[in-house]
Formats: C-alpha cells, sequence, structure tokens
C-alpha cells in the first residue's frame, strides 16, 4: 500500500516500521542471542487481518447469502496488547475501511475486535479484543525520546501475512519528516520491516515499545534497511485520548506557518536559521486574541523550544485545550513574551459546519470538506486576500482524509490540474475519481502566503 511516491523512484509504502531504543545512558553492546527476549515479547504481538462486504448484494435471502460468502480480505497487519483486557494498538491504514477485524495472537487464538478509536493523522488506531474475562499478555510504552541512534531495537510482526517474525537492528536516525503528514517525527531503523509489520512493535533491550512501525522506502516493495517508526511519546499521547475519549483533541493556535530561511534569520540577527515564522494569523483565533503578528518568529511555546515548524505544531498540539501557555517570539530584534490560551483544533475544523448552520446555495460538501466561494465575508472571516480566486475550504471533517493536508482558510486552485472555481465542481470531481478508485489527486493550494502541492484521497 503506498502513501506516496517520492523523488528519484522511491516510495513510502505503510506496512512498515521502525525502531528505537532504550534511554540507557551508556552504550549497551549486542546480546549473545535475542531468543529470551523475543520469546517474553512475542506473546504480547498479534497478526490483524480485516475485511470488507463487497456492496450491491441482492436483497432478501439471496442477499443473505451473498453477505455471507463475498467478504474480500482489506489488508493484513501487525499490532500489540497494552492491557491484559485486549486493548491493541496498531496503525489506523491497518483497520482502514475494514467492516470485520480478525485479530489472531501467537499461541493460534483468534478473537473478533471492534475499533475503539482512530487518528488518521498520525495513522493510528486502538482496537478492542471481543473476549470478556479473557486475561491477555500485554506490553507497555518506553521513552521513545530517549533512544539514540545506535541503540539496538527488536521487530516483531506479521510480514506477508506469514505471522510472528522477528527481526532486529539498530535506531539509524531521530525525527524523520517523510512529507505523511504535519505531525511526522519518526524513528528511522534498518531492522528488516516488510509488508504486513504495519503496526507493529519496535522494542528497545527492556522491551519496552518505543516505535510502532508504520512505513518503509523502498523501490521494490520490501525492505532495504530503511524503516520508520512513530515514537512512543507521540503514540501514547494519541492512545490515551483514544481511549479517554474515543478521539484526539489538539491544540489549535490559529496560525499559518513556515520554517526560518538562512537569508531570514541573517537579516534578523539569528546566529542561525531556528523558529518558525508566522505568515498568517486567523481572525477570532486564540493567536489573535493573544496579539500574535504576522512575521513574528516563534521560539518557545509553552516552555518547549521551537527549531522549526514541526516543534511549533507538535508543541501546539500536545498543549491540553484551554491551558494558558507562554510563547516567545522574537518581533522587531526583541523578544516578546506571550500568553496564549490553546483552543481545540477539532472543533475549529468543524466550526463552519455546526449543528444548525445554514449554507448558501453556492457551497457544498464532500470528500469531508465544505467548500465556499470566495465572498467578501469568507474573505474577512478567514483574513483571505481580496483578489483570491479559488474555492476555499471552511470546514474540515477532521476523521476524513482531507484532514491530514487541509484546515480552514485553504483555498483550493486546482484539482489534478484542472483550475476550480466553483465548489459544486470541486465535490463532483472528488466524487467522481473516489467512485473510479482512482487514488489520491494532486490538488494545488493556497494557505495564507504560501503556495503548494499535496496529495488528497478523495
Amino acid at each position: 500500500m503506498v502513501r506516496s511516491a517520492l523523488g528519484r523512484g522511491f516510495a513510502v509504502i505503510m506496512a512498515v516500521g521502525f525502531l528505537a531504543t532504550t534511554g540507557s545512558a551508556l552504550a549497551r553492546g549486542a546480546p549473545e542471542s535475542f531468543a529470551d527476549l523475543a520469546e517474553r515479547l512475542t506473546p504480547s504481538v498479534v497478526n490483524i487481518s480485516s475485511s470488507q462486504q463487497i456492496r450491491g448484494a441482492a436483497s432478501g435471502e439471496l442477499g443473505e447469502l451473498q453477505k455471507k460468502f463475498t467478504r474480500q480480505p482489506v489488508s493484513l497487519g501487525s499490532g500489540f496488547i497494552i492491557d491484559a483486557s485486549g486493548i491493541v494498538v496498531t496503525n489506523n491504514h491497518v483497520i482502514d475501511n475494514a467492516d470485520e477485524i480478525t485479530v489472531k495472537l501467537h499461541d493460534g487464538r483468534e478473537f473478533r475486535a471492534s475499533v475503539t478509536g482512530r487518528d488518521r493523522e498520525t495513522d493510528l488506531a486502538v482496537l478492542q479484543l471481543d473476549a470478556s474475562g479473557v486475561k491477555f499478555p500485554f506490553v507497555g510504552f518506553g521513552d521513545g525520546a530517549s533512544a539514540r541512534v545506535g541503540d539496538w531495537v527488536i521487530a516483531i510482526g506479521n510480514p506477508f501475512g506469514l505471522g510472528g517474525s522477528v527481526t532486529v537492528g539498530i535506531v539509524s536516525a531521530r525525527n524523520r519528516d517523510i512529507n505523511s503528514g504535519q505531525y511526522d517525527d519518526f524513528i528511522q531503523t534498518d531492522a528488516a520491516i516488510n509488508r504486513g509489520n504495519s503496526g507493529g512493535p519496535l522494542f528497545d533491550l527492556d522491551g519496552r515499545v518505543i516505535g510502532v512501525n508504520t512505513a518503509i522506502f523502498s523501490q521494490t516493495g520490501g525492505s532495504v534497511g530503511v524503516g520508520f517508526a512513530i515514537p512512543a511519546d507521540l503514540s501514547q499521547t494519541v492512545v490515551t485520548q483514544l481511549l479517554d475519549f474515543g478521539e484526539t483533541r489538539r491544540g489549535w493556535l490559529g496560525v499559518s506557518i513556515d520554517d526560518m530561511t538562512p537569508e531570514l534569520a541573517k537579516t534578523l540577527g539569528l546566529r542561525k536559521p531556528e523558529g518558525a515564522v508566522v505568515t498568517l494569523v486567523r481572525p477570532n483565533s486564540p493567536a489573535a486574541d493573544a496579539g500574535v503578528e504576522a512575521n513574528d518568529v516563534v521560539l518557545a511555546f509553552n516552555r518547549h523550544q521551537v527549531t522549526s515548524v514541526r516543534d511549533l505544531t507538535r508543541a501546539v498540539a500536545d498543549t491540553p485545550i484551554g491551558t494558558r501557555a507562554p510563547m516567545v517570539v522574537l518581533r522587531d530584534g526583541k523578544r516578546v513574551t506571550l500568553s496564549v490560551t490553546v483552543d481545540r483544533r477539532e472543533t475549529r475544523m468543524l466550526l463552519s459546519a455546526r449543528a444548525g448552520a445554514v449554507l448558501p446555495t453556492s457551497a457544498a460538501k464532500g470528500s469531508g470538506l465544505t467548500l465556499q466561494e470566495p465572498t467578501d465575508e469568507i474573505k474577512r472571516a478567514f483574513g483571505l486576500p481580496t483578489n483570491i480566486e479559488g474555492v476555499v475550504v471552511t470546514a474540515v471533517d477532521p476523521d476524513s482524509p482531507a484532514a491530514i493536508v487541509l484546515q480552514p482558510g485553504d483555498v483550493i486552485l486546482e484539482i489534478g490540474w484542472e483550475r476550480i472555481t466553483r465548489p459544486g465542481a470541486a465535490v463532483s470531481k472528488l466524487d467522481k475519481l473516489r467512485n473510479r478508485n482512482s487514488g489520491p489527486v494532486q490538488i494545488y493550494v493556497q494557505r495564507g502566503d504560501l503556495l503548494f502541492y499535496e496529495s488528497l484521497r478523495p
């Protein structure tokens, strides 16, 4: 399953993963054997298979027979149990669009599972095994942030549907951005990861989960020693929210930001490029209320240093809703500390689609998006230029694939290299592409002063 094609013939393939290592302050040599560790951990790692009902079955008795015998497999993957009651963590793409999920344990037992919660933006999902009274072997999260390049790691999973398999490697790199979403912060490993390993755990030598295997770079579809895993600290935050609320609850600031360039850093008198440059402040947002201005350079948020856009995005998302957080910005050569009350991103994403909201006849909904023409009212609401063209995203369903790449206030200029000026035409084109199962489509987007291409799954 290919997430997105990259340059030079590489692809990011979902069904892999990787990495991370223990937080020992001293380097640890390789054990003579990993057998004891593998024997202890393997029972908590599961194989996941999902299936989907073929649509269009007949009605009546014939239809019931068709439903019984016309299920088709969707995907095979891996997961791991984190609680004796049967709570399983995996990748969302392993169980996405599934009508039925079956989880198989290392000892051969099989159980049906239901989805407790999912997060498409980090590609994580939490399942609950249907097994009342059964006590399951389980593992716990470790400190993925302490994993060092060169640390040993062990990956256990279900490559190619073969069942429990163990591979060993090291942490190859940290904080990798593979352009899969705005929360990219992967750990890279050379442990062999293949199709079917998605959702499986990456352990340190203490048997703690420090990463969730998610993707690989590959020209062939098989492992070439470049795998990626979602680090445990991010995974645990998302999993906890899905267990507590059944959904994510991320912080929202209300700004568009860009990375600092060497040229701008030199102009501002910075020793090196660092911080995130504010390019746009949304009206009626927490940032606007706190006095944030365009061209401010964010250096710290809620006591977390900001060296890049990803640092700020992650720090804001991890801040509890309603928290009053300090924010240090560089403005006109001086450091200024502002106080921002963080709002909830998912609520803001659906602000224009709230219950009872009446949309104009020219508006359109589809693919998780609410699209409107750039009227004077819409331009004022989202701080858009007066000469803007295209269709304006006024709301995004946070559970849709669109939430990974778009946000309210974005302007879609092109879909599939075709100029778009009417919301209805945009939704119609996306519907046709979805019905054809054509896969992701290229869209051209304006966000503040930024123009960029993205891949959108209709």
